[in-house]
């Protein structure tokens, strides 16, 4: 009778063991989402002050998306003190309307510096491991889930609806980047670019899992999470452009993967625009979608180059809008300020 007893008490324990290994697993892999009107919808933004009112959740929420997406900057903590971050994310976590989006809808996202903790920050912070487990607890990433013991935040995950998949690959373009060229000389951009050869945005690593993400993918779309813009390269900021190298060796890959329907997200730039490439090669236009920022942005932006805008670029509170139709194989692209108002639109066939 005790041996039973025994056999039983390990049989729980196993099985219970087994119940934490799946709850690790994306919580969007054992889920089907619904279609609204054939479209599925995601929902992103970047740049929120903690300690500043968000006043788009409301509006985010009034258009029912079944996954809210993290652009970077998500919080304001350009501090090397654990603690002080910490309660920065708590903070945001505890904001009435922020909790009621994470009631309702599945959170996920990546990192930027102000919540990596140094601005314009990348490889050489020294208290990025800090930091990462700080961005992974606010992500509520459970703690033996293997993203625990890898460098970087970077991840997938994959979104099934009755009409087809999308896959969200989510960048880290801060814990292995290379040093930014300052600009000491003439003209008013803040970096130069770095031809160097071994310069790099995402690391070796973290390269050959993109590599695999793309290449072996069966999505209907693949959406590429970048904190920084990626086509907008003329502003002297931060953006893939400071790397050309990488730049090239990104866009190459999108159009040799024959990944289909690749959109790029981005934000950082306190500005909301879309930017749009023929890439030679690819079957369809490439979209860099930037939406920034959720609790302010840059009220006196006088213009600045951009090859490839389309549109006009918005300086008011926003977030963006991803509405993905199966059927029609399109993609319609809103950035939404508040009361719901679409600020600008742009609709791309795949």
């Amino acid at each position: 009778m005790q041996d039973h007893t025994k056999l039983m008490r390990r049989t729980l324990i196993l099985i219970s063991a087994l119940g934490l290994l799946a709850g690790c697993k994306s919580t969007s892999s054992s889920v089907t989402y619904p279609l609204q009107d054939g479209e599925f919808i995601m929902a992103f933004g970047s740049c929120n002050k903690q300690d500043e009112e968000n006043e788009l959740w409301d509006d985010v929420l009034s258009i029912q998306p079944s996954i809210w997406v993290w652009g970077g900057d998500n919080i304001y903590a350009d501090t090397n003190d654990k603690r002080e971050k910490r309660r920065a994310y708590e903070e945001q976590r505890y904001q009435e309307g922020y909790r009621e989006l994470k009631k309702r809808v599945h959170v996920t996202g990546t990192w930027d510096d102000h919540d990596y903790g140094l601005n314009d920050g990348g490889g050489d912070y020294a208290f990025k491991e800090d930091a990462q487990e700080l961005f992974l607890d606010f992500m509520d990433v459970p703690r033996n889930h293997p993203r625990r013991a890898r460098e970087g935040v970077y991840h997938v995950e994959e979104f099934f609806t009755p009409g087809g998949k999308v896959r969200l690959i989510m960048l880290d373009t801060r814990y292995f980047r290379s040093p930014l060229t300052k600009n000491f000389g003439a003209g008013d951009k803040k970096y130069l670019p770095n031809k160097t050869p071994g310069s790099t945005l995402l690391g070796e690593a973290q390269w050959k899992w993109l590599e695999t993400q793309l290449r072996k993918s069966d999505a209907d779309f693949n959406i590429v999470l970048s904190s920084i813009q990626v086509l907008s390269n003329k502003h002297g900021f931060e953006t893939w452009g400071n790397f050309p190298l990488e730049s090239e060796k990104l866009l190459n890959l999108i159009r040799d993967s024959k990944a289909r329907g690749v959109i790029i997200l981005s934000g950082d730039r306190h500005i909301s625009e879309f930017s749009r490439l023929n890439l030679e090669g690819l079957s369809y236009p490439l979209v860099d979608f930037t939406s920034s920022g959720l609790t302010h942005t840059y009220e006196n932006f006088k213009g600045e180059e951009n090859p490839y805008r389309v549109g006009e670029v918005i300086t008011r509170k926003s977030f963006g809008v991803l509405r993905l139709n199966f059927s029609e194989h399109t993609a319609l692209m809103q950035i939404v300020g508040e009361g719901g108002e679409v600020l600008e639109e742009l609709q791309q066939g795949y």
